[in-house]
């Protein structure tokens, strides 16, 4: 591939005094494409979002934003970074279309220059209509929006997008992510934390992290297809103790619960596909179904997980 490398991270690490909140991070982010970093709370996200997007220093390691390097040149990297931070960080008291002016101004977008584009970007996030409404009015989804919107007004090649669709509800996560989508076809560069693993799926790769450490990258289905054929779904009652009874099966390597059902990652599925229906009917156990599945990017992350032997904490 020789699309235009827009964000690079070599050796990234992060110290809070004892603390190893980001650990060696590796990471390229390509023009026109979309990158996720993915894991749990206290994986390291937020942290690295800070550190490449200028508001933290790295403790060492190499950054270089459209070929600038942080922090040596942090004020002309931040010219082509979009950056979009977790929590609510908009002027709660400026209408939509202030923000959006008061944040062209922070970039100094030319007068004439500020007034289409804020035009433009109402139209992009579907806020034409709301223009006139205070931010701390809005909807969840509509905050994320004006975020994006305002991370968008100087034209940046590089967006950080931390846990951009937190505490909205479906159908606004679904429309952010249509924003995002318009924007890879741009040429941007997007580099997105989330801890929700179906939202990994969207991204063109993905960096499973914990503890600041990145366990693993590749696009969704390389990852999966690590686990094809070795994960069964077992729904069965009750489940407590069918849990036990697979667990205890030679060839399950885990079991873990997904809502109502068990899933068993397995060293090869016949044994336990033989076996198991008798094994769960001799303990009194009532067997729903029982049968090989697509595996899910949750069932490789529990995998990475127990094969991590770190156990330094960090922070996110």
């Amino acid at each position: 591939m020789d699309t235009e490398v827009l964000l690079e991270v070599e050796g990234l690490v992060k110290t809070f005094g004892s603390l190893r909140a980001v650990d060696g991070l590796d990471l390229q982010v390509r023009a026109g494409e979309m990158v996720g970093l993915v894991g749990p709370d206290g994986a390291g996200k937020t942290t690295t979002m800070r550190l490449l997007c200028g508001a933290l220093t790295p403790t060492s390691g190499m950054v270089r934003v459209a070929g600038y390097e942080l922090p040596r040149q942090v004020e002309k990297a931040r010219d082509h970074i979009g950056y979009l931070a977790q929590r609510f960080a908009l002027y709660g008291d400026l209408s939509v279309a202030e923000n959006l002016e008061f944040f062209g101004s922070i970039f100094d977008v030319p007068d004439a220059e500020l007034k289409a584009r804020s035009q433009e970007l109402l139209a992009f996030a579907g806020l034409v209509q709301f223009a006139n409404r205070r931010a701390i009015a809005l909807s969840g989804g509509m905050q994320k929006k004006l975020g994006l919107a305002t991370a968008l007004v100087h034209r940046p090649r590089v967006l950080l997008l931390d846990e951009p669709t937190g505490g909205v509800d479906p159908l606004a996560r679904q429309e952010f992510w249509q924003l995002l989508i318009g924007l890879l076809r741009g040429g941007s560069a997007v580099l997105v934390s989330t801890p929700y693993m179906d939202e990994a799926m969207r991204f063109n790769r993905v960096v499973f992290m914990n503890r600041g450490r990145a366990l693993t990258e590749g696009t969704p289905h390389e990852l999966i297809n690590r686990l094809n054929g070795r994960i069964l779904e077992l729904a069965a009652e009750p489940q407590m103790r069918a849990r036990e009874v697979a667990a205890a099966d030679p060839d399950v390597e885990d079991v873990n619960a997904f809502g109502d059902r068990l899933h068993l990652r397995v060293r090869e599925p016949s044994g336990p596909l033989a076996r198991l229906p008798d094994s769960l009917a001799a303990s009194g156990v009532s067997l729903i179904h029982f049968k090989p599945i697509t595996p899910t990017l949750e069932d490789v992350f529990v995998q990475l997980l127990e094969e991590s032997q770190d156990v330094r904490p960090a922070g996110d």
